[in-house]
């Protein structure tokens, strides 16, 4: 036998089993006859890197799909990438800017050619990186968002809702990123709490008659819009202004004469109760100006800086915009006062600039119908959310939806698939030859030529919507054999933070194009937080090198460490120590195995005459089992970090503190045949339940245990049985029992090396006859006597009714002894009363279960005869 390394090394043998799995096709998934169980990745953008976020949600996806493997199941866990519009060609160009190259000077085909080339470098480092967390993909059906495929698809998903009467065209105020220059949707956005300045500004008012100038003040945090301003408004029922309703005011700077218009709108106590109005420059104000039919003055270009319709400070970004205004309007006594003011900020999710609202001709989808079946899908559980919490978010988002804006002005995307001719007319169709066919209709005289196709492309959540049937050719080859096995999907795994943008628009399109839902159940994960609960985040510097973790600790011990404090849906605090907890059980377990292989050559048969082993055999197969049962319950529930912690306690505790310490052989002594096999199978079991959590351990010590022909990976899973609930009983007083006497021995100072002897006074001999040994070996104890009455001259120690007095040849402290016993009543009374407090109160009584009240008794009785037992022992010492 080679020699095992002192401590668990990780490296070489994670490259070594993940290669034998893909070699094996242990990971690849074709329709048979097996129940599937299917999950789709949530594919990253391939703009991505590894980070602690991917590897919560790879972790749980991992496990979920190597327990249904190990369960029978047919499991095809499907990966892949978005083409992530907005993120990708901002990397692009910034590529290009590094070359030297400008955007501006490219064509649309041109650009597209080197966002390929971006894209085939980088787009799928962040798979390659999965491999090393050890995910367990069907890597043959790694799919990516823009695939010839999937292209044809989501055109034909927008050509279908055209035709439907959901898509449509429509000049509409929208979110505008002026650093990606296109548009966003709502969920696109971030609202920022953001400290501001609210400036009281004065606008005279337009006197013909030359009396003295009156003038009405307005409150804003935008003073660099004024030029676009086209009314002021106040509430009809403001008796400050009723006097000025329809007289006009002059605009300061630039001298234009807007009028004073009345709306309920206005809010009388905010500011100043008037309000200025730029329809172009905020959804608000555009909806009082088309309800009062106000021209739109549009002051911005779509990189953020003023236009020519400013009139001044033409080509200056907005915020330096905003600080020329302020000091003219203050050198021309316009200012009136100025104060601190905190609002919420839209900030672009992509690109994190201050967002500019803006009127403009773009596409839209209507939401309302379409999200009636999906909500309904939710709400009924047909679509069960875990944790069950975030159902009231998606129903709260559902039914006040909005209609989605698609278009996007950029280059990188599913191009919209609409033709214009030179009037403007624009037919809709999957290529230019049926769209000239349809606008030739209006204009016999038009020639291909003549038509172009919109120049903008779709949003990235418009193709992404389909991934959970088109990564199975759903749409592209209909009712093919693939998608009629593995839809709807089993598990989608994401974070709540994308539950409008990606989750919801999928229950969407598997209804609307499927007539099915997308998926059975969503495990919403956490965010994964620094310990002072900042996200993580590359600008805060707090966001560590996973795979330099992996490097560190070993993927097995990451994996660990982020599932150990992930309950699903809470926030994740990250500590590093919880990957150090993740390296110390991989070397607790590999102790165990040492342990085990040092018995090899001495293992003897029918060596063993006692009832010992026969017990701790007993009591561990029943505990497995038990445990099995309790992780399938928790598995079945979504609670994988609470299913984690119980394998982590019947590895740690149960089977290496205990069991291995109750059959362990003495020095140099032989080992049972029967008892080292027994051993083997339950280290079996247990490497079973951990494998899906920690793959890499596992099977290198499964294969190191014994000879194997087959792999811990595809190794099929033993339903588990029933347990005998009083071998356990018996096994938990045992442990009571050992580490009561540890303590007393060490309290007493009788050295480990001081054999002492034990006489127990007990209503339960029987339960002793099958344990005694265990206990003499475990406190080394020389001799263990059940006796009718007390013991004099010894130590007594009271564990619930029973009474164990011990006898040493070591000289015994009487007064420290006296003093721990004193400290001891002193601690039992206390809990015995906080105990019958408990039982007094009627309400807990009537209200928790007979179980729990019944614990309630135990303990109390039980605190009773160790005061008693500790009173006794005072008495015999005085």
């Amino acid at each position: 036998m080679f020699e095992l390394s002192k401590n668990f090394i990780p490296g070489a043998i994670e490259t070594k089993w993940y290669t034998h799995w893909m070699e094996q096709g242990y990971f690849n998934s074709k329709p048979d006859d097996r129940e599937p169980y299917t999950i789709v990745m949530p594919p990253p953008n391939v703009t991505g890197v590894l980070h602690m976020g991917h590897c919560l949600n790879n972790s749980i996806q991992d496990i979920l799909v190597r327990r249904a493997r190990m369960q029978g199941k047919n499991a095809c866990w499907v990966p892949g990438t978005d083409h992530a519009s907005i993120a990708t060609e901002a990397k692009v160009v910034a590529m290009l800017r590094e070359r030297g190259i400008a955007k501006s000077t490219l064509s649309r085909d041109k650009f597209l050619e080197y966002a390929w080339e971006w894209k085939e470098k980088y787009g799928g480092i962040i798979l390659e990186q999965l491999k090393k967390l050890g995910c367990s993909v069907d890597w043959n059906r790694t799919t990516f968002t823009m695939d010839d495929d999937y292209y044809k698809s989501v055109i034909r998903v927008f050509i279908d809702l055209y035709q439907k009467g959901f898509i449509y065209r429509g000049q509409r105020m929208i979110h505008w990123d002026v650093k990606a220059k296109t548009a966003l949707s709502d969920e696109e956005v971030i609202r920022i709490e953001t400290r501001q300045k609210l400036y009281y500004i004065r606008y005279a008012l337009a006197n013909a008659d030359g009396l003295t100038q009156e003038y009405i003040t307005i409150a804003t945090v935008r003073p660099e819009t004024i030029m676009g301003d086209v009314a002021i408004c106040v509430h009809p029922d403001d008796e400050r202004y009723r006097h000025l309703h329809g007289k006009k005011v002059i605009v300061p700077l630039i001298h234009r004469e807007i009028p004073i218009i009345t709306d309920e709108y206005v809010a009388m106590d905010f500011g100043t109760g008037a309000l200025k109005i730029t329809p172009a420059h905020d959804a608000n104000d555009y909806m009082l100006g088309q309800k009062h039919h106000l021209p739109v003055i549009d002051i911005l270009n779509e990189d953020g800086t003023l236009n020519e319709a400013a009139q001044i400070g033409v080509g200056l970004d907005r915020f330096e915009a905003r600080k020329m205004i302020v000091e003219k309007l203050t050198d021309a006594g316009h200012i009136v006062s100025t104060e601190d003011y905190t609002s919420e900020v839209g900030y672009s999710e992509r690109t994190d600039v201050v967002v500019e609202p803006r009127l403009s001709l773009q596409w839209w989808v209507k939401m309302k119908e379409l999200a009636e079946p999906a909500l309904q899908a939710v709400m009924e559980d047909d679509i069960c959310f875990h944790p069950v919490k975030f159902k009231n978010l998606y129903h709260h988002w559902m039914a006040n939806i909005k209609d989605w804006c698609i278009s996007r002005q950029l280059w990188w995307g599913h191009r919209i698939p609409a033709w214009y001719d030179q009037q403007g007319n624009f037919a809709v169709a999957e290529n230019a030859q049926d769209a000239f066919i349809q606008l030739q209709q209006k204009n016999p005289q038009l020639t291909l030529e003549d038509i172009v196709q919109d120049e903008d492309c779709l949003d990235t959540w418009f193709s992404s919507w389909l991934w959970p049937f088109e990564v199975f050719k759903g749409l592209s080859k209909p009712g093919n054999e693939e998608v009629q096995y593995y839809y709807p999907t089993n598990t989608l795994v994401t974070a709540p933070e994308i539950i409008f943008f990606w989750v919801a628009r999928m229950v969407m399109a598997g209804f609307e194009f499927m007539g099915k839902k997308p998926f059975n159940n969503v495990y919403f994960t956490g965010i994964v937080r620094d310990k002072l609960g900042r996200k993580m985040s590359k600008s805060l510097g707090n966001s560590p090198d996973l795979l330099g973790l992996i490097d560190m600790y070993g993927a097995d011990a990451v994996r660990f460490g982020i599932m150990i404090a992930s309950p699903a849906g809470n926030d994740i605090l990250f500590d590093e120590s919880s990957l150090e907890q993740g390296r110390n059980f991989n070397n607790k377990i590999w102790n165990a195995l040492k342990l085990i292989k040092l018995w090899e050559s001495r293992i003897a048969d029918h060596t063993d005459t006692s009832n010992d082993n026969a017990f701790a055999l007993h009591w561990f197969e029943n505990r497995l089992i038990q445990a099995q049962l309790e992780v399938e319950q928790l598995m079945v529930q979504f609670k994988l970090s609470e299913a984690l912690k119980v394998i982590y306690s019947l590895i740690w505790d149960d089977f290496c503190s205990w069991y291995l310490e109750w059959v362990k052989p003495g020095f140099e002594k032989p080992i049972d045949s029967k008892v080292y096999q027994k051993t083997i199978a339950f280290f079996d079991e247990l490497l079973q339940l951990l494998h899906p959590f920690m793959p890499f351990i596992t099977e290198e010590i499964y294969h190191l245990l014994a000879d194997r022909t087959d792999d811990l990976c595809v190794k099929q899973i033993t339903p588990a049985k029933n347990y005998d609930a009083i071998i356990l009983q018996e096994a938990e007083f045992l442990k009571k029992v050992i580490t009561a006497i540890r303590e007393t021995r060490a309290k007493n100072n009788i050295k480990p090396k001081d054999a002492i002897e034990v006489f127990v006074q007990t209503h339960q001999p029987k339960v002793f006859r099958s344990i005694q040994q265990i206990i003499c070996r475990q406190i080394n104890a020389s001799s263990f006597t059940i006796v009718e009455s007390a013991v004099p001259n010894t130590i007594v120690v009271a564990i619930e009714t029973d009474k164990f007095y011990i006898l040493s040849t070591a000289a015994l402290d009487n007064d420290t002894l006296k003093d721990t016993l004193l400290k001891d009543l002193a601690y039992q009374k206390n809990f015995l009363q906080s105990v019958e407090k408990k039982l007094r109160n009627e309400k807990f009584v009537q209200n928790a279960a007979p179980a729990v009240v019944a614990i309630e008794q135990k303990k109390k009785t039980d605190a009773l005869a160790r005061i008693k037992t500790i009173e006794e022992s005072l008495q015999a010492l005085s």
